[in-house]
Formats: C-alpha cells, structure tokens, sequence
C-alpha cells in the first residue's frame, strides 16, 4: 500500500503538468457560445485561456512566462526573441503564434502580427483573441469590410465581448449601407 502511495504521488504532479485534451477546449468553446450573462462568458473565458497557456512542456512554458513578463515590462524584442524560441520548441502551441502576434501588432509590424494570426487560426480556428487582433489590424489598415467579417468570428465564438461588439455596430453602417 506504502508502495502505491508513493508511485501516486510521484505521478501525479506528472500528470498536473500534461497538457488538456483538445476534448477539453471542445467543451470550454461549447460553454461560452452558451453562455447567459457577461460574467459567465468571461469566468469561462478565462478557463480557455488557462488551457491555452499551457503548452504540455516545462521547457516551453518557461520561456512563455518569461517572454510575458518582458512584453509586460515593454522590452518587445525580448518577448519576440523568446516567443520565437517557443514556437521552435513547440510549433504546434498554438498560443505562442497568438502572443507574438500581439507583440509584433504593437510594434506596428502587421505584416508580422498578421502572419502569426493565421498561424494560430490554423490551429485554433476559435481562437478569440487572433480574430479580434485581425480584425483591429484590418480596421486600422482600412480593411473595414474584413475587419467587420473577423469581428463577427470573434463573436461568433464569444457574443459577450461588449468591444468586439461595438466595433461590428461601428463598421455596420458602413459595410452593410444604411436602411432609407
């Protein structure tokens, strides 16, 4: 008995650290298309973005918590440089594509910011964060007729974002035409 005692507790800080099956994210996205009232949308929001963070390796999450605390501290090229060396590691994470993304559209490098978009769309087609980050990106470029269509996925997944909301109100005017 002793004996199980101790394979348990050997194993199981082993397993805290796996990575959640897609199963989970599955069941996370189905919650928050759900979702009644604000609160509930944003308490499981944040479930999505604890499951996303976690990419299912020491190493790569190390370098992600390091590479949020320099973007944190303003020293983007560091958090680039060390997003990069995750997405070596771990080029299936998809949240490392999502948090360079961010890093490079305040570098004003949407070229970059654009790219790395739909490096995470390709692996997370509800990626919230991506569509609204395109969609800003597309509005500020003057793209308003696709930033309205990314806006519109992003709510698609999370009809609760009152900012995404007010910028689909905003560009429908101008994409859809006015009612005579």
């Amino acid at each position: 008995m002793l004996a199980l005692l101790v394979g348990l507790a050997v194993i199981a800080p082993a397993l805290a650290e796996v990575k959640p099956s897609a199963k989970v994210l599955d069941e996370l996205y189905d919650r928050l298309a759900k979702a009644k009232t604000d609160a509930e949308a944003q308490g499981i929001s944040g479930a999505i973005q604890r499951v996303q963070i976690r990419s299912g390796s020491d190493t790569a999450d190390l370098l992600m918590s390091r590479a949020m605390t320099a973007f944190q501290a303003g020293n983007d090229d560091l958090a680039i440089d060390l997003l990069s060396a995750v997405i070596r590691l771990s080029p299936d994470f998809t949240e490392a594509w999502n948090r360079r993304a961010t890093v490079y559209y305040r570098k004003n490098d949407y070229a970059r910011a654009m790219a790395d978009i739909a490096e995470t769309l390709k692996r997370d087609p509800r990626h919230v964060g991506a569509w609204a980050g395109l969609g800003m990106i597309l509005r500020e470029t003057g793209d308003k007729k696709r930033a309205y269509a990314a806006f519109q996925k992003a709510l698609a997944v999370n009809p609760h974002l009152t900012e995404v909301r007010k910028a689909v109100d905003d560009l429908r005017p101008e994409v859809e035409g006015r009612d005579i």
